[in-house]
């Protein structure tokens, strides 16, 4: 799954909901957690929306942040199952038994997206791709620090602590072969510092962010969109690579353009057509 912007959307504001399908993010994440009030009316608020959606194929980028299973999650996810969002976010899980958990209360015909937010789900990470209805998940910085024990000072973009925690969640979650979200930008004000954190991300290998503001959007939107140059250059190497292997038997050769090109080239290119 593809997705350079991810857009929370609060679940207890109707004018919020009511501007879902014409956000330009991606995915919207339409949350029922933290900062939710009153949780009953909010979930029965969201379930409503997501009924009266007239935009169908928008329905398709809505996704619900449900809270924890031990909280109120369980109430939340009944309530969804009869709305049927895209996906079901399920924050706080720490293993394989609490993903099992959240997969049969789930409807099958609903996908499931996970926060990492915890030491230990971080720790288990390449355990976590036990069903074919997961496919993203989402790094919750500032949970996973305090999860830590560690200050949130410490949410520096020279920081090697948090250089290893990027590049542990990217590799562990590409590994396993699901979306890596990267973490939310809190100071939705500070556009030069966001701009900073997504050039930062996509040097990285990350290929989107969850947002908080429309502002955001725009920002990952450019900054994660497909590179035309490097797609035009994976086309011509999958197609003289394809013709060479078929016609002279060759998967190594000099072409005058991009110079030697053998097989570990040319499945670079295929990697850059499957995710553009």
């Amino acid at each position: 799954m593809i997705v350079r912007s991810a857009l929370m959307v609060a679940g207890d504001k109707p004018k919020h909901l009511d501007k879902i399908e014409v956000l330009k993010a991606d995915i919207a994440i339409i949350n029922l957690e933290d900062g939710v009030f009153d949780k009953a009316l909010a979930r029965q608020m969201v379930a409503d929306k997501l009924k009266a959606l007239k935009n169908k194929e928008f329905h398709s980028k809505t996704v619900v942040r449900i809270n924890a299973l031990d909280e109120c999650g369980k109430d939340d996810i009944k309530v969804l199952n009869g709305a049927k969002p895209y996906a079901i976010r399920v924050p706080k899980i720490k293993s394989v038994d609490d993903i099992k958990e959240a997969l049969e209360l789930i409807d099958k015909d609903i996908k499931v997206h996970l926060s990492i937010e915890t030491k230990e789900a971080l720790y288990n990470l390449r355990e976590f791709n036990i069903d074919d209805r997961i496919e993203v998940l989402y790094l919750g910085i500032l949970d996973l620090l305090e999860s830590f024990k560690m200050p949130q000072s410490l949410l520096d973009i020279d920081n090697p602590s948090i250089d290893y925690i990027l590049s542990k969640f990217l590799i562990d979650t590409k590994s396993i072969e699901l979306t890596p979200l990267f973490f939310t930008f809190q100071d939705f004000a500070d556009t030069d510092g966001f701009k900073d954190w997504c050039k930062k991300a996509k040097a990285m290998g990350y290929n989107g962010t969850s947002c908080i503001s429309p502002t955001q959007v725009e920002i990952a939107n450019e900054i994660f969109k497909a590179d035309e140059v490097a797609i035009k250059r994976a086309k011509y190497i999958k197609e003289i690579f394809e013709y060479n292997k078929k016609e002279n038997n060759l998967t190594g050769f000099t072409d005058e353009i991009y110079g030697f090109i053998d097989e570990p080239i040319y499945k670079d290119a295929l990697n850059i057509l499957k995710h553009s």
